[in-house]
């Protein structure tokens, strides 16, 4: 790790040194390296040394340098030529843009799809399905995040517009990188968010052209019926921060902002009594 990697990081993995046994060494690097990034001991741009960890853990550094590629095919982190690997960073804000972008995209590949794809089409989506939940049952993120992003490819294939599937081809790879597709971080059932893609299947299946639309367009926004932990366990200071892209506060940010508004009145109220109790003094000096 770079010098600037926390204290924190350091001491897990000293702790856990101890633990390592010989058999499945790069999927324990793996779930220790990986817990680290979503707990924020490594934080984004902090660059992650092989040869450091697996001194630290006692370890070759063959299984650190495959759990190392299995964490840079997530998404979690990033190669630099000449310099390593480094945790990714993602911009919140640039994340929920490229949301934006996808969601009328996936209704619009959906809504068209229910027209022209066919049963050879569905079926090839049902199995990328059962592929989402073996990688569940395997603990694959990479696998299930793989088959997640190529079920929407094809969609937006199957639409039968080939402007929209090569405009998908362009953003595609800008959505997975900023995580706005098939999330890595994603704290939620699995096993049902690989059930959710049955159901699109079956809307598409069913050519129901606005039912189709308009679950794809909530899925890509995160609106679908699978929760995401993460949201949950935000601190209740995050209710303050506006809506992207709406200019609206939350209730939180609300509430903040009448009671500086009854503080200020009441300054201002106490200040016209105290200048209304002064006027005759005033005069007299004057005088």
């Amino acid at each position: 790790m770079a010098s600037n990697a926390s204290g924190g990081f350091v001491s897990t993995l000293a702790t856990n040194k101890d633990r390592f046994r010989k058999t499945l060494i790069s999927d324990q690097v793996y779930e220790l390296l990986r817990q680290a990034v979503v707990e924020g001991d490594l934080a984004p741009n902090d660059r992650v040394v092989e040869s450091e960890i697996a001194r630290r853990l006692g370890v070759s550094q063959a299984p650190v340098r495959e759990a190392v590629k299995r964490l840079a095919r997530e998404g979690l982190l990033t190669h630099v030529p000449r310099r390593g690997h480094f945790v990714v960073e993602i911009s919140s804000q640039d994340a929920e843009y490229a949301r934006q972008v996808r969601e009328p995209l996936e209704g619009l590949a959906a809504r068209l799809a229910t027209e022209h794809i066919t049963e050879e089409q569905l079926a090839e989506l049902d199995a990328l399905v059962e592929r989402m939940h073996e990688a569940v049952a395997a603990s694959d993120v990479s696998g299930f995040r793989d088959a997640d992003i190529e079920f929407h490819t094809l969609v937006s294939r199957y639409a039968g517009n080939p402007f929209l599937a090569r405009m998908w081809e362009v953003i595609e790879p800008s959505l997975r990188t900023l995580r706005a597709i098939s999330d890595p971080l994603f704290d939620g059932d699995r096993c049902a968010m690989a059930d959710e893609h049955g159901r699109l299947v079956g809307l598409l299946r069913a050519r129901d052209p606005d039912r189709a639309a308009e679950a794809f367009a909530d899925h890509a926004a995160g609106r679908g019926p699978v929760p995401d932990a993460r949201e949950a366990k935000q601190p209740a200071g995050d209710a303050t921060t506006e809506k992207a892209g709406t200019g609206k506060a939350g209730p939180a940010k609300t509430a903040a902002k009448k009671t500086a508004a009854k503080k200020s009145a009441a300054k201002k109220t106490t200040a016209r009594k105290t200048a209304a109790r002064k006027p005759a003094a005033a005069a007299s000096t004057s005088d």
